[in-house]
């Protein structure tokens, strides 16, 4: 194993090399160093064993997915409204549907059409995601729209699994098992991002001042894999979970600092994944089925184009970004091999149709970079090509597309409600399964025999219902005094009995919950339950703890949510949310970094009167990693301090010109400045005979400085203070030359 990875690794060093004189991206190097290193390159040494390299490129793939989360934040999806999943179903749709006729020309099984459809429309995350990377693309607008589409379709690629497992197994696919999976991962992937969201920024709080850079890297890897685990056990990737995971760990306060700790590991295990890419590379493949790959490569750069570009057209972009988007996205990866996989081990798909799918999604990898910097040659061909009139139309359309953000008092109310009642729900089911499954067992083992089973039963329900108990709350209670309801309530008397009906529609789903409870632990009757369901959720309803508690967690909830936001403010990286209130009444807040030659360093604020001489407020002081709020006239101002200032546009420039101009400049006499060091010895006729340090004047005075007594020894002695000076007596003193010269004289 650690030969194969020692020829790994010094093979990929050496051809990333040559790839970087060559500027190329070392997505390429790495896998043209795994078909270097594989068995089927006969001229050169390859690896012993290729079982270890794919759990190594397993792991890469988690890691890397790891990272892409951490620099990713659903909020951004959620910002975006519905445009990215416009784009994911188009592209996902066309490119399925392309993929299967593709293989009907080819006279393919049925199943293998259909399989092939299902890899063709998802391209590779990682594989985009290290292209950018190396590119230096990352930060730009269409990257960043792309990241989310690819996510939303790995996400569907869990679906879409489903979907053909069922039709390989003859069952119908629109059927309750697709709705089934649907509502699965629905239900999981809110669950862990609100649980995880909830309580991890609460751990690192708790552990901050306990952890140093190797902690914390342990930490965060120990939570990558234990997601990457819990994901595995309810039937996802690993991938998957690794990436749920980065994306909680995006909203915290430490999301910067372990990205960075993480970026080693993820670039030495990434690069064993596209390493183990190369190694298969069959080049018998490639010649046997030339013309077929050859085919495919061609339907994905060219389907991807087109459909990509019309995709995220629909989704709202301009032509040019749909374009630069639409020709990133043409290659195959990771899930390609995963669903190759799948109908290899069902047994319905043809044995050379994975080398096959290897051999397209390496060269379609190669050709990504290129790809990707051929959109903005296109656009401009394009340009020429077409009349303005159509290119401004098809913009006009893009630009048009209806804002999700623009909806009437009804439509966000409700939105709203159904987010709080499908979250609380969620929240509400989790809770009374794990109680269920791992209390309820504890409980009857601890209460044994027939005659106390009914306690253990009793008290099990009873905490699950206090458990959830803020959860039903905020469920009935929340948004029924929002803006919107309140405006559509005072508008007309029609609007009250519909919205009456959404909080009778809440509260019949929190008795539901309460119904569960009682029916899986009681005997009772059905009115019985339902009678208890009621009058549970009312006392609820009227319970001030309960309130309290339940406005604790979400306030709590939303901190954490907030927490790298707040973060940002706090260390001057984002402007403070009072800024826009203030931009109302034609003030704001400005930056402004006190010069290292400063006038002022050494001054207090009260000394300084800035408010009376500039009309301004200092709000914030940023002094490296801390911040001083609202600083009191004590406050010393030093070199480097980011002063955070409140005023006009006239008071702001009248002060940000007195900081500039009243600086020290430079010195006219720099080279009187010079240290130098003479030797003094006193004599009968000295004053300074009989007196200390102090009573001299030598340092007040004369502005020099005694650094030592030479006694004969082969080091100066200091000088005591209390020590008087004395006939004889050999000092050394340090002082400019001026200074030197009095004192000597």
């Amino acid at each position: 194993m650690i030969q194969d990875l020692a020829l790994m690794l010094m093979v990929a060093g050496i051809v990333t090399l040559i790839f970087k004189r060559l500027k190329q991206p070392l997505v390429l190097g790495y896998i043209v160093a795994g078909f270097l290193v594989s068995p089927h390159m006969p001229y050169t040494a390859s690896v012993a064993d290729a079982e270890h390299i794919h759990l190594w490129a397993d792991i890469g793939v988690m890691f890397l997915l790891f990272s892409l989360g951490l620099d990713f934040s659903f909020k951004k999806i959620l910002k975006m409204g519905a445009s990215p999943i416009i784009s994911t179903i188009s592209i996902i749709f066309c490119m399925s549907m392309l993929g299967m006729l593709v293989g009907r020309l080819f006279g393919w099984p049925q199943m293998d059409c259909i399989f092939l459809g299902g890899m063709l429309a998802m391209s590779s995350t990682t594989i985009i995601y290290k292209a950018f990377d190396d590119l230096g693309l990352r930060q730009q607008q269409f990257a960043g729209l792309v990241m989310s589409v690819l996510i939303l379709e790995d996400i569907l690629a869990i679906v879409m699994m489903v979907m053909l497992s069922a039709i390989a197994s003859g069952n119908n696919p629109d059927g309750s098992q697709m709705l089934g999976s649907v509502a699965k991962i629905g239900f999981f992937l809110v669950l862990w991002l609100v649980v995880g969201i909830f309580a991890i920024p609460i751990f690192l709080r708790k552990v901050r001042k306990l952890i140093n850079d190797e902690v914390m890297l342990i930490v965060a890897l120990g939570m990558c894999c234990a997601m990457a685990v819990f994901s595995t056990k309810v039937g996802f990737s690993s991938a998957f979970g690794a990436f749920i995971m980065g994306s909680i760990l995006a909203e915290t306060i430490e999301a910067e600092h372990i990205e960075k700790l993480v970026e080693p590991v993820k670039n030495l295990f990434g690069a064993i994944f596209f390493v183990s890419v190369g190694m298969l590379v069959d080049p018998h493949i490639l010649i046997s089925y030339a013309p077929s790959i050859i085919t495919l490569v061609l339907t994905i750069l060219i389907g991807q184009s087109v459909f990509g570009s019309l995709a995220f057209m629909l989704g709202g972009e301009s032509l040019k970004s749909a374009m630069r988007c639409g020709f990133s996205m043409a290659q195959i990866g990771e899930f390609s091999f995963i669903i190759a996989s799948l109908g290899l081990s069902l047994g319905v798909i043809s044995d050379f149709l994975y080398p096959v799918v290897v051999a397209v999604s390496v060269i379609t990898t190669f050709l990504t970079p290129y790809m990707i910097r051929l959109a903005n040659p296109a656009y401009a061909h394009l340009e020429k090509r077409l009349p303005k009139k159509a290119i401004q139309m098809m913009n006009h359309l893009s630009m048009m597309h209806p804002n999700t953000n623009e909806s009437n008092k009804w439509k966000k109310m409700l939105t709203q409600m159904t987010i709080n009642t499908v979250v609380y729900s969620i929240l509400s089911s989790a809770s009374i399964v794990v109680m269920f499954n791992f209390v309820l067992p504890f409980m009857r083992q601890l209460l044994p025999g027939e005659q106390l089973l009914w306690y253990a039963n009793a008290i099990t329900g009873l905490l699950t219902v206090l458990i959830i108990s803020p959860f039903l709350r905020a469920m009935v209670m929340k948004k029924n005094r929002s803006p919107e309801f309140r405006a559509l309530w005072d508008e007309s008397n029609r609007n009250r009995l519909p919205l009456l009906f959404t909080i009778l529609v809440r509260v019949v789903i929190a008795v539901g919950f309460i119904f569960y409870i009682c029916n899986s632990m009681t005997q009772f009757s059905s009115a019985i339950m339902i009678t208890i369901g009621l009058v549970a959720v009312v006392i609820i309803i009227l319970s001030r703890g309960i309130k309290k508690r339940s406005i604790r967690l979400e306030r709590l909830f939303i901190m954490n949510l907030r927490s790298r936001e707040i973060e940002a403010q706090v260390h001057g990286k984002k402007r403070p949310l009072y800024e826009g209130r203030l931009l109302d009444r034609d003030i704001h807040i400005a930056d402004f970094i006190v010069p290292m030659d400063s006038k002022w360093m050494g001054h207090t604020l009260r000394q300084l009167n800035l408010g009376q001489k500039y009309g301004v407020h200092v709000s914030s002081i940023l002094r490296a990693n801390y911040r001083l709020n609202i600083p009191d006239g004590n406050y010393i101002i030093f070199p480097g301090d980011k002063l955070q200032v409140i005023g006009s546009d006239d008071q702001l420039s009248k002060f940000g010109q007195a900081l500039s101009q009243e600086v020290l400049g430079e010195d006219p006499n720099l080279e009187k400045r010079e240290m130098k060091l003479r030797q003094l010895i006193i004599g009968s006729d000295s004053p300074f005979i009989g007196k200390t340090l102090e009573e001299s004047g030598i340092r007040d005075k004369y502005s020099c400085m005694v650094v030592g007594l030479e006694e004969g020894k082969e080091n100066l002695s200091p000088f005591s203070p209390k020590r008087r000076f004395q006939e004889g007596d050999i000092i050394w003193v340090v002082g400019e030359e001026e200074s030197l010269n009095a004192l000597l004289n």
